[in-house]
């Protein structure tokens, strides 16, 4: 085992392509909103308590009734293909291993079908809409008939981001042959080679069950670059209601007034998020907005959030301000593109021993009892003029 989430992130880059690890990697435009996710919990100083008993400590939570290992869900990313072999199988066995709930892309590279077949834990469903709601309707009664239990409505992607990486490489599905991309792909002969085994470039195989067209790049490529509803609106949730029976969560909320909304339109909760700042570059970190959101509508909403966690201490410091989770989005997926299955199983041990470590150093002996209280004193002042 590597010693830090950085340590996979630094393997990940030397074992992919160039195209494939910017993909991963890489936020929107300059980059600035990615880099505020990480600056945020940088900033963020805790208020440790000493000679209290820590002999044990539990950092289990509850979720949607559902007890997991810590307070953290392995989440949506799409195409995870591009980093190993049928990763979303691989990354939800890494984490109902670990005793988390895996969330599971529209775009993922892996059928529903197969990934509930590989494990029994609990699976979540992330949902993109398209122009055509016949999509999105049947990939929920998929997801419904398979007993996966949360629906989490992605609204951040009415349009794709500017991605400078992307355009650089000149990376999109399909993959176009060029010279660069044959030097880039000739470089790197183990991730050839496990392509190739897996039947070449990854398929969004998803998106094409749903709707009903060929299992080919080429159908899949232009299946994904047909506009997003950008009709989608409030009575989305009512939409939803009717097709899924479990909780629903709308993610990509930045603000109190849209917390608020999704309140009073019915979702069980919102993950604050700005797509791991792979959209609106100058976004707001979610982090940064956490606090008003929880004091706002935290009584009456499951409150979530990513973008940004690659330490146990971390997730302590979301879970202080009133988070019940955070997504892991980019942290197993460097451990995924490093060393496949053991590498996603390593970096959620590696964020759980941390958090626990967190836990005992901060004198808080159970992960429910985390509040405002173990965070700085200078940043509890600044809660309170806000």
């Amino acid at each position: 085992m590597l010693p830090a989430i950085k340590d996979y992130r630094a393997l990940a880059r030397r074992r992919l392509p160039r195209f494939a690890f910017d993909y991963l990697d890489g936020g929107a435009e300059d980059g600035r909103g990615l880099a505020r996710n990480l600056a945020a919990y940088e900033q963020l100083l805790f208020n440790p308590r000493i000679l209290r008993d820590v002999s044990t400590v539990d950092a289990t939570v509850s979720l949607f009734g559902q007890v997991q290992s810590m307070p953290a869900v392995v989440g949506p990313t799409g195409l995870n293909g591009l980093y190993w072999p049928q990763a979303e199988e691989t990354l939800a066995r890494a984490a109902h291993a670990a005793g988390l709930p895996f969330a599971m892309s529209t775009a993922s590279t892996s059928l529903l079908e197969d990934v509930r077949a590989a494990t029994a834990g609990d699976l979540w469903l992330q949902l993109y809409v398209q122009q055509d709601r016949r999509i999105a309707e049947d990939m929920m009664r998929r997801a419904q008939a398979l007993g996966f239990s949360t629906l989490m409505l992605t609204v951040d992607t009415m349009v794709h981001g500017k991605r400078d990486h992307d355009v650089r490489n000149r990376f999109k599905m399909p993959l176009r042959i060029t010279p660069r991309l044959v030097m880039d792909v000739a470089t790197h002969p183990r991730w050839c080679v496990r392509m190739l085994r897996q039947g070449g470039s990854p398929q969004l195989v998803n998106l094409a069950h749903s709707a009903d067209v060929p299992v080919s790049m080429q159908a899949q490529a232009a299946l994904m670059s047909r506009q997003m509803d950008m009709s989608l609106d409030w009575n989305a949730i009512a939409w939803m209601r009717s097709h899924w029976r479990g909780p629903v969560l709308i993610k990509g909320v930045l603000s109190v007034a849209d917390s608020q909304l999704a309140l009073r339109y019915g979702a069980d909760g919102v993950v604050l998020s700005n797509h791991g700042g792979r959209q609106l570059e100058s976004a707001p970190s979610p982090l940064e907005v956490l606090p008003a959101v929880v004091d706002a509508v935290g009584d009456k909403l499951d409150i979530l959030v990513d973008g940004g966690i690659r330490r146990g201490d971390d997730i302590a410091k979301a879970r202080a301000l009133g988070a019940k989770a955070v997504l892991l989005g980019r942290a197993p997926l460097f451990g995924l593109a490093a060393t496949g299955p053991q590498g996603v199983a390593d970096v959620l041990q590696i964020l759980r021993e941390e958090f626990e470590t967190a836990l005992r150093l901060l004198g808080v002996p159970a992960a429910r009892q985390l509040g405002e209280s173990a965070l700085s004193e200078d940043y509890r002042q600044r809660l309170a003029r806000l």
